[in-house]
């Protein structure tokens, strides 16, 4: 009943209209070559705060499910994915668009991304009570190790075959969160002297410089100007030919919610994933067509990635662990307007968790209709040169940063964060695990200094009756075991391949 009261709540037309101006902030922004979904969540989370709670949900959850199928139309047009999800929807939607049909490509991209949201949606729906019915279970000690999880995932899976780069990446942002007054004894940390590091440094600042200005740096060099197709034919695509690959869709529904909920994932493994299984699977016939211009590919990688959405709120929610990077900076929007998300969210914020579920289904079918409408306009924003573009985004940059807390400090922070994640991915260290490092840090240090009280005087027997906390001891040792065995099979492949 709660799920429908939340709905008529939401139904309202002050928030229909934010939740329609952020998707379709989103669609323009993922549209846009080199402007990730991480990116435009980043720099509207200081629009998003002088917002009303229950406007600034709406607006967020519009930018995040708009961005997300944004990247698409300019992968099928102009073969530059505005989103690193939407590189599978480029390999077979540009060859489609050679051929005369990017417009019905596109028009299955939009179905899909519409049936994906939607399977993320009903997952989520389905599955989150049962979590946090486990969830509530869990304390101190099982919290710090449930951070501590988020933040060793994030970084295997950010890095590919080099998670230590990862992982340091995530303790690098652990670090730079521990500045300032530690939350029990009100201890200065790694302030050497600076009164404004006293309130510590804002996630917010640190996220738009990482995934705002360090991408201007990394993309601004590039000149080529991106060709713009006459004419795109037919949008709206039959009913039958969608049908045709119902399974596909369900399939690789599935698939995007599933990685969603693991933290760190993020919707470019879905998409690849469902787009590397959905190959296997397809009939010889059909295998044929993969990478030449397939609409059952297409489908896959689409369907996969918006479902991603519903996936990454599980964790979220739930465990009050990022699904990934977007969903991270949704997390950052939350604390601003301070919900704590996490096991107890449905006791501290009765009725919210609902609220989310309803927003998400409004902004999926906004989605739905606003990108019919948006694919002209789009084709002739992203159709600027990069020049005038990215230099464009930098006053935004700066105002995002500046809007947290009307501070000028913030805005060196955004400025200095840019710059080093802009070095980083020079030496091929990944960002996300740094964004997760600095909003999980908090949760981490509390919560492992509250159980090291509660352990005082305690056995080591009486610690690993703990039973949930051993089990996540001995997950995150799997983790780094993996993470070293892929390491090792890289750098043998990499001899071999030398030899």
């Amino acid at each position: 009943m709660a799920i429908f009261e939340a709905l008529v709540a939401v139904l309202s037309p002050s928030l229909m209209a934010m939740t329609m101006a952020g998707v379709c902030l989103g669609i323009i922004w993922g549209a846009l070559p080199g402007l990730s979904t991480t990116m435009a969540m980043g720099l509207l989370i200081g629009l998003s705060a002088g917002m009303a709670q229950d406007i600034a949900i709406c607006f967020m959850l519009g930018v995040y499910t708009g961005s997300v199928f944004g990247g698409a139309i300019s992968a099928v047009l102009i073969n530059i994915p505005g989103t690193p999800d939407a590189v599978p929807t480029m390999i077979e939607g540009h060859q489609l668009a050679q051929k005369g049909e990017g417009g019905q490509a596109l028009g299955m991209a939009i179905s899909a991304s519409f049936v994906g949201g939607g399977i993320g949606i009903i997952l989520l729906i389905m599955f989150i009570p049962l979590i946090l019915t486990f969830a509530l279970s869990f304390r101190s000690w099982e919290m710090f190790w449930l951070a501590v999880i988020g933040i060793m995932v994030s970084g295997s899976m950010a890095a590919g075959t080099m998670p230590l780069k990862g992982w340091i990446a995530g303790w690098l942002g652990m670090l730079v969160a521990f500045v300032g007054l530690d939350s029990i004894h009100a201890v200065p940390r790694f302030t050497f002297g600076t009164f404004a590091l006293y309130d510590g440094i804002s996630y917010v600042a640190v996220l738009i410089g990482l995934f705002g200005l360090a991408e201007i740096l990394r993309t601004l060099p590039s000149r080529s100007a991106p060709t713009i197709p006459s004419k795109v034919g037919r949008i709206i695509p039959p009913v039958g030919l969608f049908l045709k690959y119902v399974r596909s869709a369900a399939r690789s529904g599935v698939i995007g919610t599933f990685i969603g909920a693991i933290p760190g994932a993020g919707a470019n493994v879905a998409s690849f994933l469902a787009y590397d299984l959905g190959r296997r699977r397809a009939k010889p016939e059909d295998k044929k067509m993969w990478g030449k211009g397939s609409y059952d590919g297409l489908v896959c990688a689409e369907t996969a990635n918006n479902a991603n959405i519903g996936g990454s709120m599980l964790p979220t929610l739930s465990l009050g662990i990022p699904g990934n990077a977007a969903a991270a900076a949704l997390l950052a929007a939350l604390t601003l307007k301070n919900v704590v998300v996490g096991p107890t969210i449905e006791i501290d914020h009765p009725g919210l968790i609902y609220f989310i579920y309803a927003a998400l289904v409004v902004a999926n079918i906004f989605m739905y209709l606003a990108a019919f409408a948006l694919i002209g306009p789009c084709v002739k924003l992203f159709s600027l040169p990069r020049g005038i573009l990215m230099p464009m985004i930098i006053p935004v940059c700066v105002i995002g940063a500046y809007a947290v807390k009307l501070s000028i400090f913030d805005v060196w922070i955004m400025f200095a964060a840019g710059v080093s994640g802009w070095v980083l991915t020079i030496f091929r260290f990944p960002v996300a695990p740094i964004v997760l490092g600095v909003i999980l840090a908090p949760l981490a240090d509390e919560n492992l200094r509250r159980s090291l009280l509660v352990f005082e005087g305690k056995g080591i027997g009486f610690v690993l009756s703990q039973w949930i906390g051993t089990a996540l001891i001995i997950f995150v040792l799997l983790v780094v075991i993996e993470g070293i065995m892929r390491a090792l099979k890289s750098a043998r492949a990499s001899r071999t391949a030398a030899a």
